[in-house]
């Protein structure tokens, strides 16, 4: 009796000495070669290491992340290889892709993500705004004007095709209508841009203390100034993007007939939805502008003669960062690389 203890207990150890190996063999593999396994999945992987079974559990819920990732990544490259040669994405002008406030599209981060690469595959001849991260809507609109000037004569294009997030919709408006721009763009894109303001915005700016305000603006000025703006004004930037701002905006920034405008927006369903701060913004948004992205209402994304709204069927939804692929990360229900591909193929279609 007391050899057959013995010799389960030999086997125990052995099949818990296997299950660690398989568990930590897998573990290493997927943490060094995948980009879709966040951080939150990869701390729990590390902390169920060593928890028999739960560990199995773990691997498996992990393994599936990652297969999704494989096959999903496996049929682009067999997609954009079958299609090369019709460089569907080769428009005949130049697209120009614009920031929203508080990023920068340029020598530290790049805002769009994957997707100006995809397109790229493509065919399509990708630049970027450039302009400052947070600044009042005209002066945006002004830095945009000189730099679709250079993109002009870069490239020896008579116009361009802007595709516009957030308050970048707002800006390049503003740029065409206002800075002697129209003959210079073909067709502008806005992609979760408020152009009717986010009454969240109004709330914010007028709740919050003048002291913790202007503390809040003078760091992020700061910050962006160290990274090479040279004006950033914070403060300015979300004054433009309150409602009572924007009702000007749309009545004295007119469209211009020579120009093809079209809007895109997204929501999410759940708060949960978003990634972290959206998820939390999500429900101080609802109470102010209803469903929303986590940052802007649906009811402020449509703008001129098209509108494509999205979301996914289930609890998740598409967030503000999701459209321009922030987290670079495959959504279930919502391909944003091919999204936009399909969304240049068009301007391609139209001549543009």
């Amino acid at each position: 009796m007391f050899v057959l203890k013995m010799y389960d207990l030999g086997n125990s150890i052995w099949i818990f000495i296997l299950e660690l190996i398989l568990f930590w063999n897998g573990i290493v593999r997927v943490y060094l070669y995948s980009s879709q396994l966040g951080i939150k999945m990869r701390v729990v992987g590390a902390v169920c290491g060593m928890i028999p079974v739960v560990h199995l559990y773990v691997l498996l819920k992990i393994i599936g992340i990652v297969d999704y990732e494989i096959k999903l990544e496996s049929y682009r490259e067999e997609l954009n290889e079958k299609r090369k040669d019709d460089q569907i994405c080769k428009t005949k002008y130049p697209v120009v892709m614009v920031h929203g406030v508080f990023f920068r599209d340029f020598k530290y981060f790049n805002y769009w993500g994957r997707i100006p690469s995809e397109l790229e595959k493509n065919g399509a001849a990708v630049f970027y705004g450039n302009h400052e991260s947070a600044n009042n809507v005209a002066d945006s609109g002004k830095q945009l004007a000189k730099r679709i000037k250079d993109v002009l004569k870069e490239t020896g294009a008579k116009k361009v095709n802007i595709i516009a997030h957030s308050k970048g919709g707002l800006d390049c408006r503003y740029m065409i209508s206002k800075c002697g721009m129209e003959d210079c763009v073909a067709s502008l894109t806005t992609i979760n841009t408020p152009h009717y303001g986010c009454e969240f915005a109004d709330y914010l700016l007028n709740k919050v203390p003048p002291k913790q305000k202007q503390m809040l603006a003078s760091t992020y000025n700061t910050a962006l100034k160290a990274l090479g703006d040279k004006n950033p004004d914070f403060i300015a930037a979300v004054t433009d993007l309150t409602s009572a701002s924007c009702s000007k905006l749309n009545e004295t920034v007119k469209d211009s007939d020579k120009v093809y405008y079209q809007s895109v927006g997204s929501k999410l369903n759940i708060a949960k939805g978003g990634r972290f701060p959206l998820n939390f913004s999500y429900k101080f948004v609802k109470q102010f502008d209803g469903p929303n992205d986590g940052l802007v209402g649906e009811k402020s994304f449509k703008w001129g003669s098209d509108f494509t709204f999205l979301t996914t069927k289930g609890i998740r939804g598409i967030s503000h960062g999701d459209m321009i692929d922030l987290n670079r990360e495959n959504i279930k229900g919502f391909d944003v690389l091919e999204f936009y591909v399909k969304l240049v193929e068009k301007l391609k279609d139209k001549g543009f």
